[in-house]
């Protein structure tokens, strides 16, 4: 099948101060863009999947940056949005970002109103709870494992970093698409609105003193769990583990006394997904 005719759609841009191209402007500034796209209801979606998964969950396009090859790849995702979409040199595309576009197709999307943490857990049994987990590669790494085995849906602490930054987004495959979450409200105090909706928290440590993973979900006896990981390095601290049901953690060999927490997050959403 012909790609379609979208010649009419397209805007070439030779001026990397352009003005329509603001929102791709310094992507490198992690400082600048945790400011500056919550705040503007904006994210970045990077490459053909993530932009064409960002579309299918409903997220509106702001507009389109391409370098010329990817514009027939791109065509049938141009002629779903009335989106401006604009084109560029890979060198205009990398002076404007700051680094080297090599998947050729960024978009520009809009966010939408985040759930309330009740309303999630109404229709949920499996879920992952992250406590001040603020590296987006992590992020994105924990959301692509709680999708692909199972989880119902993604809690975060206020301190937690954003999931749609745009590496968290690209780590993820998308994953953050398609698995729902929200904020909670207070920390550790919201973790309160998890046990109140009937959900016995396990809080993952590495302490050898805390119970099997395994044998913990087995007498769990198919309720409704939900798995606490914190920082990479740190963990979860005291006072969200005090706030837990019970201490878990996954037995270790050759003495390594713990998994990074997206490796760990996904040992444990296998074993949590097994008896849902």
């Amino acid at each position: 099948m012909n790609a379609p005719d979208v010649t009419g759609r397209l805007t070439p841009v030779e001026d990397p101060a352009d003005p329509r191209l603001a929102d791709y402007a310094g992507l490198t500034d992690v400082a600048l863009r945790r400011r500056l796209e919550p705040a503007g209801g904006l994210f970045m979606a990077e490459g053909e999947k993530v932009i064409r998964r960002a579309l299918d969950a409903g997220h509106p396009m702001r507009s389109m940056l391409l370098t010329p090859r990817w514009v027939e790849t791109m065509s049938d995702l141009i002629t779903r949005t009335e989106a401006p979409v604009h084109v560029v040199s890979p060198e205009l595309a990398e002076a404007v970002t700051g680094y080297h576009v090599h998947r050729g197709a960024l978009a520009a999307m809009g966010r939408l109103p985040l759930p309330e943490a009740g309303t999630l857990l109404s229709g949920a049994r499996r879920v992952v709870v992250l406590e001040a987990v603020n590296d987006h590669t992590n992020i994105g790494a924990v959301f692509r494992s709680a999708a692909a085995l199972g989880m119902d849906a993604v809690l975060l602490s206020p301190d937690c970093a954003d999931p749609l930054y745009r590496r968290s987004v690209k780590v993820s495959m998308g994953a953050v698409f398609s698995l729902p979450y929200a904020r909670l409200t207070g920390w550790p105090a919201g973790l309160a609105t998890v046990a109140d909706a009937g959900f016995r928290l396990l809080a993952l440590t590495p302490d050898p003193a805390a119970a099997d993973l395994a044998e913990a979900v087995a007498d769990a006896g198919g309720g409704r769990l939900a798995l606490m990981l914190g920082a990479e390095g740190d963990g979860l601290t005291e006072r969200a583990m005090r706030a837990s049901h019970e201490r878990v953690r996954i037995p270790m060999a050759h003495g390594i006394d713990s998994l990074n927490v997206a490796a760990a997050a996904a040992v444990a959403c296998y074993a949590l997904g097994s008896t849902a």
